[in-house]
């Protein structure tokens, strides 16, 4: 049998390497393992118990949950029957659920718990075809008692009997699948609109995925940890993708909560992330330095000054001085090897980040500190791997060089084309947006403003639609201003705003542990998030991080008519469930600008003061409100600093 899909990739993987292990799953503090053979064997009976159900070659599948070993193995079951899995995100609402469900007329939808069970059964109202709800984790519905409501043990069961009676069916049904046949799709996160159906072949994921392995020399060897939505096209490559393409090991922790513990348990070789993660990640640093004794700080303090000086020139395999030498060696013994260990980086081999830029800071910190952390560029409908960062060859300012087959191209307006056999198939229903991202002779519209270095690297600006002039013609990049101030532990997320205006101005929340860590250590008292996101200490601190971000943006010649000249804290978190944040947290700027639009008339209109009461949806569904009197600060802006001749 050939390798053309991801069924046959599995059966694959159980004959040559059965007994190794292919899955782990932590359940009550203990890591449970399932091997290669006892997958196929697993999948095998899903997938006839399904076949029983009546899915059938076309069908398409929901799966909603978190990474868990029988979330693989029904997408597997799904596709070795020639239907097609759609993930959706585990924290959406019941309404987000209705448009996937029935654009792709799903009939069948495999739900982890309770919690994504209720949410089925609430979108159900307005999805009637939707007929057969299936179950992981059985605790709290026992009681339950909906027509299309069933166990996944109970269909296993089904289907191992009926594999006893047909022992051929499986393997003849995973031997139809051609390369071509649609292997998934994925909802974009909509950040301008309804979400669209990406359409995925065996072929363009698999193809993307060997690319991707061979660029880092990924083999079996690999441990992976899977915490990120399966949703999401980046942990779906990573963990789902390249997993069968490699015959690596992915580790699915107990739950979010315990992911840095289970890190730090498995220690990865091979490990992904978007920029969020990294940033929390060096903001728990952060906090638990300032609570370090003023020895173990200053040590701190000095050898990481050491590590972002010489650290990535080490990493980079160039040559640097005796004494620094010496003195990296020796922070690597009291600081980093201790750090990397504590954040569970230890072993890691290779590590990548994507789904948006990275501040540069944000980036040097890991590398400094002997972490291999590369950037790659991509996207859902390039099946992520269009350009790779190659080791010796990493840029805080660029994502790499085209991988393996891929071709790039610049446009008149500098965004950015890619051709590539990664490429969607189409937007699913919707040949009017396939036709204006995908031309007829296979170019892809990234939508994506940048260009390619005289090295071949690819620097990416902004997206092409954000990058705007102020009202002097001075370039406007809002993406980049926020990243700057992100980088800063005390800040948890910036809008920028300021395209066709006289000056810019931003919106900020403040990372609520961070600073509240800050606070309590300065004997400062607070009532919550709003209470403590007016106290003008606050304003105090986050004014000294924006008026550094002015100071580095006059550095820079093409940005420098961009400092931000007022902002304010706002007073509640942004958050996707009140539709300020797509579901991979991407701020959706025009949604803000809208909702906002109060505080942008104050900021621009020279108020220093503006009232907002604004309606919030808890987790329960409940909604409320929430209100307070926000202040607007003026910050110093600097004059460009010109370059020297």
């Amino acid at each position: 049998m050939t390798q053309e899909t991801f069924p046959q990739l599995l059966v694959q993987h159980a004959a040559k390497q059965g007994e190794r292990a292919a899955l782990r799953e932590k359940e009550y503090g203990i890591w449970q393992t399932l091997t290669w053979s006892q997958l196929a064997v697993l999948v095998e009976h899903l997938a006839c118990g399904l076949h029983q159900a009546g899915l059938v070659r076309g069908d398409h599948m929901v799966v909603v949950g978190a990474n868990r070993p029988r979330l693989y193995a029904t997408m597997l079951a799904a596709q070795s029957l020639g239907a097609i899995p759609i993930p959706l995100y585990q924290d959406a609402a019941a309404p987000e659920c209705v448009f996937p469900i029935n654009n792709a007329q799903v009939r069948f939808a495999f739900a982890e718990d309770q919690e994504q069970v209720d949410k089925l059964l609430e979108a159900r109202a307005q999805c009637p075809q939707l007929q057969s709800i299936y179950y992981d984790d059985p605790r709290g519905l026992r009681k339950y008692d909906e027509p299309g409501l069933g166990s996944i043990d109970d269909l296993v069961a089904a289907g191992q009997a009926y594999a006893g009676q047909h022992p051929e069916f499986f393997r003849a049904e995973v031997g139809q699948g051609r390369a071509a046949d649609v292997a998934a799709m994925f909802f974009t996160s909509g950040t301008t609109g309804t979400p669209k159906g990406v359409v995925h072949t065996h072929s363009s994921l698999i193809d993307r995925a060997t690319a991707g392995a061979e660029f880092d020399h990924l083999t079996e060897r690999e441990e992976v940890l899977a915490y990120m939505p399966p949703a999401w096209i980046g942990q779906n490559i990573f963990s789902y993708a390249q997993w069968l393409a490699c015959g690596y090991v992915v580790n699915c922790p107990e739950s979010a909560a315990t992911v840095m513990i289970d890190l730090k348990e498995i220690g990865p070789t091979y490990y992904f992330a978007p920029p969020r993660v990294f940033e929390s990640l060096l903001t728990t640093v952060m906090i638990r330095m300032e609570d370090a004794s003023a020895l173990k700080r200053a040590m701190f303090h000095r050898f990481m000054d050491v590590a972002r000086r010489v650290g990535p020139q080490l990493r980079d395999g160039k040559s640097v001085g005796l004494f620094d030498r010496i003195a990296y060696a020796i922070g690597n013994l009291l600081v980093y090897g201790p750090l990397r260990n504590s954040l569970g980086f230890s072993r890691v081999r290779v590590a990548y980040t994507a789904g948006e830029a990275i501040g540069p800071d944000l980036f040097t910190f890991y590398r400094a500190i002997g972490i291999n952390l590369k950037q790659l560029y991509g996207s859902t409908e390039t099946a992520v791997f269009v350009c790779m960062q190659p080791d010796h060859e990493v840029r805080a300012d660029t994502v790499g060089v085209p991988c393996r087959g891929v071709e790039i191209e610049v446009a008149a307006n500098g965004e950015i084309l890619v051709r590539s056999p990664g490429l969607l198939k189409e937007y699913y229903k919707n040949p009017e947006a396939t036709a204006e991202v995908k031309t007829a002779d296979g170019w892809y519209h990234t939508g994506d403003a940048g260009f390619l270095d005289a090295h071949g690297h690819l620097k990416i600006i902004d997206r092409a639609k954000d990058v705007g002039q102020l009202a002097n013609g001075a370039m406007f990049a809002p993406k980049y201003i926020e990243n700057k101030l992100k980088f800063f532990p005390h800040i948890k997320e910036a809008v920028a705003m300021g395209d066709r205006r006289d000056k810019v101005c931003a919106l900020i929340n403040i990372d609520f542990d961070a600073v509240g860590n800050w606070a309590e250590r300065r004997n400062l008292p607070y009532a919550g998030y709003t209470d403590l996101a007016a106290k003008p200490e606050v304003y105090e601190l986050i004014r000294e991080c924006v008026e550094k971000v002015n100071a580095d943006l006059a550095a820079d010649e093409r940005l420098a008519g961009s400092q931000i000249h007022r902002f304010m804290v706002l007073h509640k978190e942004l958050d996707a469930d009140d539709g300020e944040l797509t579901r991979t947290n991407k701020v959706r700027r025009g949604f803000i600008a809208d909702k906002y639009g109060v505080l942008m008339d104050a900021l621009y209109g020279g108020k220093t003061e503006q009232f907002i009461e604004t309606q919030v949806k808890f987790e329960d569904g409940r909604t409320g409100s929430v209100s307070a009197t926000l202040k607007i600060v003026d910050t110093r802006t600097y004059a460009p600093v010109k370059a020297a001749a």
